[in-house]
């Protein structure tokens, strides 16, 4: 989808890609050349289409775009004209139904950034990064972070997804649930409702508190904010390490839920038995915490014997912009260049 000719305004850069990873924390920009060089990048904060609204949401995309683009056209002559490149590949958080993608590529669009747009799942951002260039992209994407999604791709383009709304939707992990598991567990075994855990003592800590029921005031009453709640996973893993059963299970627990959702969708599309990458990435899993990394090996080495997991920690920006050279049909040497900016 995109823009005629008639109503195509100056093109900064020909062949160029705008690529965009907009993530629940954060969001890349980047402006790639055909050739795969980057021309400039911006980073902003998190992109909440749910919370704002599309129209909000893409509005705040515009001027980490001026931005990016104005490193490639700082002392450019008529550099007051519109921007236009050839392509905007946007790989989107939050847009895990088709129609949350149709609106979002509708919405950017109007913009008049490129003369064409192609809107996706930032999960799909991961995949991409992980796979060979200029192959047919064959494999499956796990993604933790603030949450948790997959995705997949076989030959013909077939696709495998899953709608990652949250618990409507089936969904079970990421460093937000995770936080909540952890603080769950921790405040039943100082009231005695559940089992006892090194847990109710090492997240008040954290916190410099001493007890859970001061830990539960404080975010309750708004000392410790929704922002701060992400620290809870750090020591949850640290706790696991260390022994405790009950923190063990939860990162047990994340672990069959990653490999899951990679079956789910290696099954789906037909790969369970064949050679498939699988993807994995975002905070959580790029980590590679012993516990959870070693599980997640084991059960695919189990379920599906022929996978082949890898961690990816390259910024998910990277994805998108190889998705956009794809698009333009770039050289061997454009991927090359490009994934060197980001080794």
């Amino acid at each position: 989808m995109g823009l005629t000719d008639a109503q195509s305004p100056r093109t900064l850069q020909p062949g160029a890609t705008l690529a965009i990873d907009a993530g629940n924390s954060k969001t890349d920009v980047a402006l790639i050349a055909a050739d795969g060089r980057v021309l400039g990048t911006a980073r902003g904060g998190g992109f909440q289409p749910p919370t704002i609204g599309a129209e909000r949401a893409v509005a705040g995309l515009a001027p980490l775009v001026a931005h990016a683009t104005g490193q490639a056209r700082a002392g450019e002559a008529g550099s007051g004209d519109p921007l236009l490149v050839e392509h905007v590949s946007a790989c989107l958080a939050n847009a895990d139904l088709p129609v949350e993608e149709e609106r979002l590529e509708a919405e950017i669009v109007s913009y008049g950034w490129a003369r064409t747009v192609t809107v996706a799942n930032d999960t799909f951002a991961l995949l991409r990064s992980g796979l060979p260039d200029e192959t047919e992209p064959t494999g499956v994407a796990v993604v933790c972070g603030a949450g948790i999604n997959c995705a997949g791709l076989a030959p013909g383009g077939r696709s495998a997804r899953f709608p990652a709304i949250g618990r409507i939707s089936g969904d079970w992990g990421g460093g937000g649930h995770l936080a909540d598991e952890a603080l769950w567990w921790a405040a039943r075994a100082e009231d005695g409702r559940g089992e006892d855990t090194e847990l109710a003592r090492a997240l008040p800590a954290h916190y410099g508190l001493t007890t859970m029921l001061e830990l539960i005031e404080a975010i309750h009453l708004g000392p410790i904010t929704q922002a701060r709640r992400h620290e809870m996973t750090p020591v949850l893993f640290a706790v696991a390490a260390a022994g405790d059963p009950i923190a063990r299970a939860i990162v047990a627990r994340q672990a069959d839920e990653v490999v899951a959702l990679a079956t789910v969708a290696l099954t789906r599309l037909d790969l369970l038995d064949a050679y498939a990458p699988v993807v994995l990435g975002g905070g959580v899993l790029a980590a590679r915490h012993p516990l959870l990394h070693d599980r997640v090996v084991e059960l695919l080495a189990e379920r599906a014997p022929k996978a082949a997991p890898t961690v990816v920690t390259a910024p998910p920006v990277l994805g998108a912009a190889l998705l956009g050279l794809d698009h333009a049909g770039a050289p061997a040497e454009a991927y090359a260049r490009l994934r060197g900016h980001y080794a």
